[in-house]
């Protein structure tokens, strides 16, 4: 590795000889001036890994000569010592984009930390990373060995969304190894549905919180409380995806952080429904047979949304106003925020944002979206800059500045895929990659989660042999018919309706603007 070659400005350089003998011992490659004017003349023939200015100089000042710098080389770390610890030079250093401060007297180790932190951060924080991951990787697979209950696995999945998220950032070989250890995660977890969504479905006072429950036991106690809520749906969120939100948001919110477990089929149609109705799929069909579209009618799946809302508002006889609206562009979204004082107002206000589900549609059918969206990693960045540069991040900066509850939760998440699972059916099979119904269905049942009494699991019977079937993991079902085009044209997509922690483990998030503590 090549010694990182460092820049010392100060008018007292000699007296810092000792210092210098410290770094270029260490490894360090130290020129050094003794004002302005000469490092800004180095500076524009010379490149620099990072610099250490005196800000009290003769002739050009620290400041000054900290412009210089940035208009020679804008992407080197400037570290300023000084004396002087008045707070308006500090605010104009920082302003000025100086990476570290130091207080003189400094000593040797306190200008290594400032180096490590600059210069090596990136490969201290791989390295720990690897280390950490490492250590971990075996007792992760000693929870995932243990069959745990729901609680388990929500502990369990969040580590790993932590571990993924960290990785991500490092570039590690390491990163291959977790993605194994979340396949091995994603077949216990297929394994502990199998075993348990008909007594989840039978027993609703006693499950895990489910789509028809989020209303109930999380928004209608608000209400109860006197509280104003604004609930957001974003469809198709996963957790990593709130995770990178969370760090944009938590200057100006609290969170309670919770996971609940999104049904089946893990699609808007059913799960999305299911959420505003407070019901079971059947049970909305058979209760509200105008509000269900059948998977075979044309009609969109979730245009009934505000009139299921009111249904299951007045089932529990709540009496509060509420407003639904659809977020489907910054248009909109602008005409909202210039609407929030008249909002406040309103017990409850129900937001659905469609983008990111518009996004990963749109990944699959563009090839130059595709690219972008290469990864889960770039899955995730696409999502925080659409946060950073859309009116979202005005809506979010109006909550803040209100003293409503927020819930953020959604439908289902999604997985990449790139497994095919040969499935056969009938013209009036559903389109869906990773779940189907329909009769006389063929498929390698070991690889699938049957449902062949629907009924039993909540969801309507369009006829009575009517099978619904999961694809579990990174797998998705392709017909035999134009098979190789089929599987080349999905393969490597982000889809939803099956089984994995990232479609039915999604997020339900409580957060305070913070200045109404």
């Amino acid at each position: 590795m090549m010694a990182s070659r460092l820049l010392w400005i100060d008018d007292e350089i000699d007296m810092l000889r000792p210092h210098i003998l410290f770094l270029e011992k260490k490894g360090y490659e130290v020129s050094t001036c003794n004002n302005g004017s000469d490092a800004l003349r180095r500076c524009a023939s010379e490149p620099f890994d990072l610099i250490l200015l005196d800000e009290n100089m003769p002739g050009l000042s620290g400041l000054e000569t900290l412009q210089g710098i940035k208009e020679l080389q804008p992407d080197v770390p400037v570290v300023m010592v000084t004396k002087n610890e008045e707070e308006d030079l500090m605010d104009q250093a920082i302003g000025a984009q100086i990476a570290d401060y130091l207080i003189k007297p400094v000593n040797p180790n306190q200008i290594l930390l400032a180096l490590k932190k600059n210069i090596h951060s990136r490969e201290i924080v791989s390295e720990v990373t690897q280390s950490g991951y490492s250590r971990a990787f075996r007792e992760l697979q000693e929870q995932i060995d243990r069959n745990p209950d729901f609680e388990g696995w929500k502990e369990l999945y969040k580590r790993l969304v932590r571990w993924e998220i960290q990785l991500s950032e490092t570039a590690t070989p390491m990163t291959e190894m977790l993605v194994s250890q979340k396949e091995e995660a994603n077949r216990a977890f297929f394994r502990f549905v199998k075993a348990n969504y008909a007594s989840w479905i039978a027993h609703p006072d006693e499950r895990p919180i489910m789509s028809p429950d989020v209303m109930k036991r999380k928004v209608f106690p608000l209400l109860s409380e006197g509280r104003k809520v604004f609930l957001l749906v974003l469809d198709n969120f996963r957790y990593d995806q709130w995770r990178v939100l969370a760090s944009e948001l938590s200057d100006d919110f609290d969170f309670d952080e919770d996971l609940y477990l999104g049904i089946l089929p893990t699609a808007t149609g059913y799960a999305r429904n299911a959420i505003f109705a407070g019901l079971m799929p059947d049970a909305i069909k058979k209760m509200y047979p105008s509000l269900w579209v059948e998977e075979t009618e044309q009609e969109g799946k979730n245009l009934h949304e505000e009139e299921l809302l009111r249904c299951q508002m007045e089932r529990f006889r709540r009496k509060e106003k509420f407003t639904y609206n659809k977020l489907n562009d910054s248009a909109f979204t602008e005409r909202i925020v210039g609407n929030m004082n008249a909002l406040r107002n309103v017990p409850l206000n129900v937001l659905v944002v469609n983008f990111i589900d518009i996004l990963s549609h749109a990944r699959t059918d563009s090839r130059m979206v595709r690219e972008l969206m290469a990864d889960e990693a770039a899955y995730r960045s696409i999502t925080l800059s659409w946060f950073r540069h859309t009116a979202v991040k005005e809506l979010f900066a109006a909550l803040a500045a209100g003293d409503a509850d927020i819930i953020i939760t959604t439908d289902h998440g999604s997985i990449y895929v790139d497994t095919p699972i040969k499935v056969i059916g009938d013209r009036e099979v559903n389109t869906n990659l990773r779940y189907k119904l329909g009769k006389n269905l063929s498929y390698p049942s070991r690889d699938v989660f049957e449902m062949k009494n629907p009924s039993q699991f909540g969801l309507p019977t369009p006829n009575l042999s009517t099978t619904y079937i999961y694809a579990a993991g990174r797998n998705f079902f392709a017909y035999p018919n134009n098979y190789n085009h089929y599987v080349q044209y999905y393969q490597g997509t982000f889809q939803h309706g099956g089984i994995s922690l990232e479609e039915m483990m999604i997020p339900l998030v409580h957060l305070r603007p913070k200045h109404s503590r």
